[in-house]
């Protein structure tokens, strides 16, 4: 058999998954990168890798796709790295500037302003220093370069915790995903590796490279944070998400 092709995030949120597939030695034989969030989804469409932790909000892109395997980046309540940071209260924005390396996140804030918030908002990219806001601005940071950043705002919003105000569910940053069928073998396989480093979390954490929170604080975030099983209640969260997606072009 072909190794499979695995790509996956590059944020410190997969520590656990990507400790499992590299250290467990439950999978024979595989290949994997590690993108941005947005990449990911890139380059499963492009047919570049067979199984890609995609964002959520990327699936409705693809034609025909599966879901693999029960383990997700995932949230019940607040994140702590998925954040809308102002220096105004949220109904006092008019312009709100995207970190574009995740369409979920991006989908999601849109999500927020139409159906909690009920805000009208002109959406920008970001292109500039998010530090330097002027008045009515405000800006969407996720991953890694959101850890210590919230301070230095005067307001700061989760979004997994907003969606869960909403909703009452968890939400689903991303999910293994592939497009063609995998051997029924690796899957299994697949598994037991992520469940396998999902339960090793400390020892994971010594993956990580230039981190800008203590070891300590990194085990905290990955064991308490962030929410790994895809369950039924995240399923449900991230069908709802998909129906809110499909009701208008966020």
């Amino acid at each position: 058999m072909k190794p499979i092709r695995i790509t996956a995030v590059s944020y410190l949120n997969t520590l656990p998954l990507i400790y499992g597939i590299t250290h467990s030695g439950l999978l024979p034989e595989f290949s994997l990168e590690l993108r941005v969030p947005s990449a990911c989804a890139e380059q499963l469409l492009n047919g570049q890798t067979d199984l890609s932790l995609v964002p959520v909000g990327a699936l409705p892109l693809f034609p025909n796709y599966q879901i693999a395997g029960n383990y997700c980046i995932g949230a019940i309540g607040d994140v702590r790295t998925v954040l809308l940071l102002s220096n105004q209260p949220v109904e006092e924005l008019h312009t709100i500037y995207l970190d574009t390396d995740s369409r979920t996140s991006v989908s999601l804030i849109k999500v927020l302003a139409k159906h909690l918030w009920k805000v009208n908002i002109l959406w920008k990219s970001l292109n500039k220093d998010s530090s330097s806001l002027s008045k009515g601005e405000g800006v969407v940071l996720i991953g890694d370069k959101t850890f210590g950043v919230s301070s230095k705002f005067k307001f700061s919003y989760d979004l997994a915790g907003a969606w869960y105000s909403l909703t009452q569910l968890p939400f689903v940053f991303a999910a293994w995903v592939s497009v063609n069928p995998l051997p029924g073998e690796f899957e299994k396989q697949f598994e037991s590796a992520l469940k396998w480093g999902t339960q090793h979390i400390p020892e994971s954490v010594r993956l990580a490279q230039n981190r800008s929170i203590s070891e300590e604080e990194l085990i905290t975030y990955l064991s308490r944070d962030i929410s790994f099983l895809l369950d039924e209640e995240k399923k449900k969260g991230m069908n709802l998400f998909l129906k809110y997606l499909a009701e208008k072009d966020y």
